[in-house]
């Protein structure tokens, strides 16, 4: 099978969307010229060109891509082209209505913007698989092909009647009988019990909460419907053209897709990502989104698809950023860097986007800044293909993001807010991790974390026992192994099948409006806030509990020897301080070393060699064991040595 090594050819990638349709063709010369310039070795091509491509049904026009492919071949710029599947044309909303996609409330959407249409659409499928073959057809042998960008940034939900027709026929596949699906959606409930197939819609807007195991069922529909529009286009693809990879660009994390089975779809990760900029610790998002993508791809490298040239979110990327953002990429595993878009547009929605050259043209900032990280991407060959080494996991996965996303739940609980409670402490600890399904093997990691297992199936919860019985160290976060696959509350006490390994079982849960103080001999005193559970000790030992008030005494943190292995149960949200320092006197037990750095300051290693990046626009020291050589700058670097303001070394 293809894969990203066939695209990277032993050099990093450079470059971006590339829309030499908005621009006259007197224009093109230029861009490949400032392209060779920049040291752009591949652009994306045609992501949102269809109704130039195909101005009628059945009628296309492939003169102007044409002549670009052959342009961009002629100087030696790979071509990544793209399906332009995800904005039909207004043919044919106008031909077909139906196409486009309705809202909860059940507002059909109108053209004139992008992704407006229906998965579940047939018609749309059609044109869409006949778009894919034509393009397959003409260009499946062009020189300049390197990859196939399958669609963009797959997100579309639609709540219309050919979905739910759709829906239908998937519960069916699923479950089968009425008699299975009423006992799974607890119809009993609210008298919602289903006598036929017909009577069943998706979770359309109504006066109060929706059946969750619906709701949750619909999530997985809809992920399954975009994950066949995916499939039809890549089998075509690949029937047309076995020896070229194929991928679509994801967005970090990202609720309507199951990102693990779309990755199984393609031939590589990507990425699309903008951090918000007026956030003086966007880098940490930036880093856990580059740490999925990586545990998508299976540890293997990645491709950063997309990214902001001056900016994002109205703010303005700060001289000398772009670089640093661009190499914390690649120190966490991706092959690539690009960008949307080359040129920025003249016109359209995104006309204020950046591009690679700005409005003011290559005599700027940008571009100058653009060309010099081309010139430090030529200098990392070496690091291409190598992999990010990583002794911590983290248990992500999409079916108990959506069910913990339910509005009937005791509390609101954010998954990502309660990922970022566990990374940012880590990342301040220097130490890098991987993200992990529960169903992957996790004995390659000494300590695997679960911030929150809200549902947890049987099959997941043997494998987490198994790990922590053979000596693995397990940590689990407040409102965990509550629910089975079907949403339905595991009876007995909670962690339910987790009870044993953790110690515990809770009897009630304690949402908090205000703040507890903690007490605690390994952590010291400390604040907490959201969540307290009413719990009962079996096994496990308390190592924090509240020290004052109506919960005093409670438990909070405790620790549970359970076979070889250790198991730790958070049941609150520890102020920031108290969680890394639980998190550094896990890591210290389990061998596992922290190495932290200045604030700001990240340490990645990347097969042989050391990335230091300084993420503060002020400069800070670091110290280097032994002698290194930056391969950036050419300079030998020992000891203490000083990072400039938004400052790099790739160390070897």
């Amino acid at each position: 099978m293809p894969e990203l090594s066939d695209v990277t050819r032993g050099r990093l990638v450079y470059g971006g969307d590339y829309n030499p349709e908005q621009w006259p063709e007197t224009v093109w010369l230029e861009d490949v010229a400032l392209m060779r310039e920049a040291g752009v070795n591949l652009v994306t091509v045609g992501v949102f060109s269809w109704g130039r491509l195909e101005p009628s049904p059945g009628t296309f026009d492939f003169g102007w891509l044409d002549r670009v492919l052959d342009l961009l071949h002629e100087n030696e710029i790979g071509v990544s082209l793209a399906t332009p599947t995800a904005s039909p044309p207004p043919w044919m909303s106008l031909r077909h209505p139906d196409t486009l996609m309705v809202t909860a409330d059940g507002v059909r959407m109108s053209h004139g913007s992008r992704n407006h249409y229906c998965p579940s659409s047939q018609v749309y499928r059609h044109y869409a698989r006949a778009i894919v073959t034509a393009l397959a057809r003409r260009y499946g042998e062009h020189p300049a092909l390197r990859l196939w960008h399958v669609n963009n940034e797959y997100c579309e939900v639609c709540y219309c009647d050919g979905t739910a027709q759709h829906f239908r026929r998937w519960l069916c596949e699923k479950y089968e009988t009425l008699g299975a699906l009423n006992e799974a959606w607890a119809t009993a409930f609210w008298s919602q019990h289903y006598g036929e197939w017909a009577e069943i819609l998706p979770p359309r807007a109504a006066p109060y909460l929706r059946n969750p195991t619906q709701v949750l069922d619909f999530k997985r529909f809809c992920s399954e419907s975009l994950l066949q529009c995916l499939r039809a286009e890549r089998e075509i693809l690949r029937a047309a053209t076995p020896e070229v990879p194929i991928t679509s660009n994801f967005m970090g994390l990202f609720a309507p897709l199951d990102y693990w089975q779309a990755a199984a779809e393609q031939d590589f990760v990507s990425h699309d990502w903008y951090p918000d900029l007026t956030d003086p610790t966007a880098h940490i998002g930036t880093a856990m989104s580059y740490d999925l993508m990586r545990g998508l791809a299976g540890r293997k490298p990645w491709f950063l698809m997309e990214q902001s040239a001056s900016g994002s979110h109205g703010a303005r990327r700060p001289p000398g950023h772009l670089r640093t953002q661009s190499l914390q990429a690649i120190a966490r595993g991706s092959d690539s860097v690009c960008f949307f878009q080359w040129r920025a547009s003249r016109a359209g929605a995104e006309k204020f986007h950046s591009g690679m050259v700005p409005h003011r043209g290559p005599h700027s900032r940008v571009f100058r800044e653009v060309t010099a990280l081309g010139r430090d991407l030529a200098e990392l060959p070496d690091v291409v293909g190598s992999p990010v080494p990583a002794q911590v996991a983290i248990l992500m996965d999409w079916d108990n993001w959506w069910a913990v996303s339910g509005a009937h739940l005791p509390a609101s609980i954010d998954l990502l807010a309660r990922l970022r409670d566990f990374y940012e402490p880590l990342w301040q600890l220097g130490i890098v991790t991987d993200f992990v399904r529960p169903c992957d093997d996790l004995t390659k990691y000494p300590i695997v974390l679960a911030p929150n297992l809200y549902l947890l199936t049987a099959s997941d919860a043997d494998r987490i026992t198994s790990y922590v019985d053979e000596g693995g160290t397990f940590v689990m976060g407040f409102f965990s192994g509550v629910v089975d696959e079907h949403d339905h509350v595991r009876m007995g006490g909670y962690p339910a099948l987790l009870a044993d390994v953790m110690g515990l079982r809770i009897d009630e849960f304690l949402p908090q409006q205000g703040s507890l103080s903690c007490t605690s001999e390994l952590l010291g005193e400390f604040t907490a806030d959201f969540w307290a559970d009413d719990l009962s000790v079996t096994t496990a030992e308390p190592v924090a509990e509240v020290a004052e008030g109506e919960l005093a005494g409670t438990p909070v943190v405790l620790r549970n020897g359970f076979g070889e292995g250790t198991a730790w149960y958070v049941a609150t949200r520890p102020e920031p301080a108290a969680m890394r320092a639980l998190l550094a006197h896990i890591a210290s037990r389990a061998g596992v070393t922290a190495s932290p750095q200045p604030e700001g300051v990240e340490v990645v290693r990347r097969g042989e060699l050391l990335f230091v990046i300084n993420h503060r626009p002020e400069p800070a020291k670091v110290v280097v064991e032994g002698k290194r050589v930056d391969l950036l700058s050419g300079e030998r670097v020992s000891g203490a040595t000083e990072l400039p303001r938004y400052g790099v070394r790739v160390l070897r």
